[in-house]
């Protein structure tokens, strides 16, 4: 009988053959690709930026977030790209000895590069238009303020946050690999990361958007005043304190999030029932 969906066996051998076939690919097209998945993201960031920036009632806020932004992932697993948070399930293939580890490090390496780059372009192209005066500059004030809650978060609550995010993501992932129509991907896709951008949690990718346009647009006085922020936390919206206290640990805790779900369905379905057979006894 024909499915339109694979089963979570199914899924496990389709994500431990896609890793292998991700890390065979040549380190420009891995890096390229990765460049597309860092433009896509951000892409998804800033329209739902664009959407929600005026809605005073957070909670609404933050259901259109959460609405438009899963266009991003979309984006990335249906016309194809290389994101750091996702191709963290290649430690299927690693674990399955199909891969080596240093492979598995030196891809990761690379897509978060190509990440960076393709979110930094977007971030700068946004920079230099007059969009973030939209609603009396009320859209250059929600940028700052959402980069400048981030720069200010502590370390240890960055890097919860980000595990949180990377489960959502790679649940997500999972779920539309499990699809074999486009209908069913962006069904399967839209729900986890809707979730995931309503949540708070940390994307070090997006974050690659959300953090440098602010740092490229924050000699705007008019975008300071609006958002209302007091010197001493605007003090923390630098370069150094984006990589040092942004991007070191929610880069350690998206890997850690996509690799408890890796880990846990390898476990379950090829681990385990290696060590034990069990059949089933007629009722």
């Amino acid at each position: 009988m024909y499915k339109n969906y694979l089963s979570p066996q199914e899924i496990t051998d389709y994500t431990i053959a896609g890793g292998c076939e991700k890390i065979n690919r040549k380190a420009s097209i891995v890096f390229l690709l990765a460049v597309m998945a860092g433009i896509y993201i951000a892409l998804g960031a800033f329209a739902a930026s664009v959407a929600a920036h005026d809605i005073a009632n957070k909670g609404v806020s933050k259901l259109v977030t959460g609405a438009v932004f899963p266009v991003g992932l979309m984006l990335v697993v249906i016309n194809g790209g290389d994101l750091f948070t996702g191709n963290s399930l290649i430690a299927m293939s690693t674990y399955e000895k199909q891969t080596t580890l240093l492979q598995f490090v030196k891809n990761l390496s690379i897509v978060l590069i190509g990440n960076f780059t393709g979110a930094l372009l977007i971030a700068y192209l946004v920079s230099h238009t007059s969009l973030l005066t939209m609603s009396d500059n009320r859209f250059g004030a929600y940028v700052i303020k959402v980069a400048v809650h981030k720069t200010n978060l502590p370390f240890k609550e960055v890097f919860v946050l980000a595990i949180l995010c990377n489960l959502f993501v790679c649940a997500g992932i999972w779920m539309m690999y499990a699809a074999k129509d486009i209908a069913g991907k962006i069904l399967a896709g839209f729900f986890p990361i809707f979730a995931f951008a309503i949540s708070g949690a940390e994307h070090v990718v997006a974050n690659m958007y959300y953090i440098p346009l602010a740092l490229f647009s924050k000699s705007n006085l008019a975008y300071v005043e609006g958002a209302h922020i007091t010197a001493d936390y605007l003090s923390h919206l630098t370069w150094a304190r984006f990589f040092i206290y942004n991007v070191i640990p929610v880069t350690i805790g998206n890997t850690i999030g996509g690799l408890f779900i890796a880990t846990m369905y390898y476990m379950i379905f090829k681990k385990l029932p290696k060590n034990k057979n069990m059949t089933c006894l007629p009722k």
